[in-house]
């Protein structure tokens, strides 16, 4: 079938289970069934593409599973990351935690370590690493195969000379102190994750997303240990739910400033001790 009639094909097929973006989603998994860029998909209308290949794609979207699974990459941070039913997949809301820590600790030199809690993909860490350019950093994450993803990802963006990922729970390992610590740990209240939206509550992992029953367990166990983490004048910086940020300020005595993400949502909790 031709690109364009495949491309209607793909966005009518879509229509349910991409409601906002059909034709995008159908525009993305051709690219990736016929291993094409997008320059080559839009400047040879008379192209044929591997039906087949590509609805088998198809499939797999309208039963809601998420295009970064499908294609097997995200990006982040104009960085591009492998991605797995292993780690939630990295999302721009998270870019906000970066722009704080730029914000935060503006000499960018002089930050040397930096320690990345559930660390997923390794997204937030191999971000910051790419701005700090003295800095190196430590990302641990409880389940093994987000840990060696996270690796691999270190690997493909050059980075494994100064990043290290292990597989630990939380700060368990940890000896020394850091200059800037982030997280997006586990926020989603345990009764609210059957309702998520498919392609949430099916497949990502629910480890990742189970905050305990008020959605907060993971940040008092964080926001505990940030006094023997930080090194002085250091800054924490913890990913937030929506309508967690007065409760989560809360759980800590130290001083905190709220972060908006692009849409005005209170995004990222930046701590000092």
């Amino acid at each position: 079938m031709r690109i364009a009639d495949a491309w209607r094909h793909g966005a009518a097929r879509l229509a349910a289970a991409s409601v906002d973006t059909p034709r995008i989603d159908a525009r993305l998994l051709m690219m990736h069934a016929a291993n094409l860029t997008r320059l080559q998909l839009l400047s040879d209308a008379q192209r044929t593409i591997d039906m087949p290949a590509y609805d088998a794609l198809l499939d797999r979207r309208v039963k809601r599973e998420p295009l970064a699974l499908i294609t097997g990459h995200q990006e982040f941070w104009s960085l591009d990351f492998e991605v797995s039913p292993a780690t939630l997949i990295p999302r721009p809301d998270s870019e906000t935690l970066i722009e704080a820590a730029l914000a935060a600790l503006p000499d960018r030199p002089a930050v040397r370590r930096i320690l990345d809690l559930g660390t997923g993909t390794g997204c937030l860490l191999l971000a910051a690493l790419t701005e700090f350019p003295n800095a190196w950093g430590v990302g641990l994450d409880r389940a093994p195969a987000a840990a060696a993803l996270a690796a691999r990802n270190a690997r493909t963006l050059g980075l494994t000379p100064r990043a290290a990922m292990a597989c630990a729970n939380w700060d368990a390992p940890v000896a020394t102190q850091f200059d800037l610590i982030l997280s997006n740990p586990p926020y989603i209240p345990t009764a609210e994750i059957p309702g998520l939206m498919p392609e949430v509550a099916i497949y990502e992992p629910a480890t990742a997303l189970d905050g305990g029953p008020d959605g907060l367990a993971a940040y008092r166990h964080i926001l505990a240990a940030l006094p023997r983490l930080l090194a002085p004048g250091g800054v924490a910086i913890l990913e937030l739910g929506q309508g967690q940020a007065e409760a989560v300020a809360a759980l800590t005595p130290h001083p905190t400033t709220i972060r908006p993400d692009l849409t005005g949502t209170p995004r990222a909790l930046i701590v000092q001790t």
